[in-house]
């Protein structure tokens, strides 16, 4: 049954050799000014048998940073630290995609220099909290974004896309989901604007049309893919018209002829099947069925490809114990269980000293 993770996919221009993404997770490795470290390249490296890994998210602007110890693509020292990690993936034979997140009102005045506020599409707090090394800080009300801040915005996105091809990626994901801000311009409960981008669902999906035109100029639409969480209520967020919005969404931005188009399924797989007819080219799934089938499992995946409603499958949590995801699921398992007090922040405990089947 798991032969459908073993076919070959296409993504963009890309030729995957099997189905099986790596997610996009933050492991918050970075040092202060948003380089990456070596280890990174190494725990890169050795997931390169995933059809395709997608980055952690990289911050396309210090302003948009939401966390800390998160890596950049903003400075040519960021460009020249991933380019260590690209340049490792692909000599273990591997392909790779970076996530560029603009973290909005998920974010702290104390990861800034001039210690400002983050910026939001309204002045409406998350409700979440931010973890430092002193302790969880509420998110503070955002600065609420002018034009010119959302025109900055989408040339920030656009800007880092091109930081990321010289950097060595093959491509960069739009990370549009998990209520960061392209997500909280599309939902209704974070975006009470009354301009044009607030208000009715044509105008709330504008910014993100705007983000995915402007990434595709820069580096052309083989190279984009677009995430979302469709009803995902990540980071306090919520949305009162799923359907119709990302129906919405979906119509605008596929006349652009993305590479893929990412959901992060939040346990509403008639959601998931209505985007899928809708969206006429590659749809990787993050499988999550039910709301109870949270971590997703390898036998989700296998599901959904034979269900028609993917062409590629991701996961996220399995990655981080099992760096030979694939063979493990080729073999029936055993998998290593990951340790979650090492998710984030620290050395390579937990990061790259999960040993492969035949280690």
């Amino acid at each position: 049954m798991t032969d459908t993770l073993f076919s070959p996919v296409t993504v963009g221009k890309l030729t995957l050799p099997n189905r099986i993404v790596m997610a996009p997770m933050t492991r918050s490795r970075a040092d202060e000014e948003g380089n990456v470290q070596p280890l990174t390249a190494e725990y890169y490296a050795q997931r390169a048998s995933a059809g395709l890994i997608i980055s952690e998210a990289v911050q396309p602007s210090r302003r948009a940073q939401g966390y800390v110890w998160t890596p950049g693509l903003h400075e040519d020292s960021h460009v020249t630290a991933w380019r260590t990690v690209t340049d490792a993936v692909h000599a273990a034979g591997g392909r790779i995609f970076a996530q560029i997140m603009h973290s909005g009102r998920v974010g702290h005045p104390v990861l800034q220099p001039d210690g400002a506020l983050p910026l939001g599409p309204s002045p409406l707090a998350s409700g979440e909290k931010l973890f430092t090394p002193d302790g969880l800080l509420d998110h503070p009300v955002p600065e609420e974004m002018t034009t010119d801040d959302i025109a900055q915005a989408v040339r920030e996105f656009a800007d880092a896309a091109r930081n990321a091809v010289a950097a060595g990626f093959d491509g960069v994901e739009l990370h549009g989901a998990n209520g960061y801000l392209i997500q909280q311009f599309l939902a209704d409960g974070s975006n009470v604007r009354t301009d044009a981008y607030g208000g009715s669902i044509p105008n709330r999906i504008r910014f993100a049309v705007e983000v995915v035109a402007a990434t595709v100029e820069a580096i052309g639409a083989e190279r984009v893919g677009l995430r979302v969480s469709p009803g995902g209520r990540a980071n306090g967020l919520s949305e009162s018209d799923t359907d119709e919005l990302y129906a919405a969404l979906v119509a605008a931005v596929a006349p652009y002829g993305l590479a893929y188009l990412h959901i992060m399924e939040t346990g509403d797989r008639a959601t998931t099947r209505r985007i899928r007819a809708a969206w006429p080219g590659t749809l990787l799934l993050n499988p999550h069925p039910t709301p109870e089938s949270f971590p997703s499992k390898p036998e989700y995946g296998v599901a959904a490809l034979a269900d028609g409603d993917a062409d590629a499958v991701v996961f996220g949590e399995l990655w981080i114990g099992n760096p030979d995801l694939p063979a493990r699921i080729k073999a029936g398992g055993p998998y290593n269980a990951a340790d979650p007090s090492l998710f984030f922040g620290g050395d390579h405990h937990g990061y790259t000293d999960y040993a492969a089947q035949d280690a």
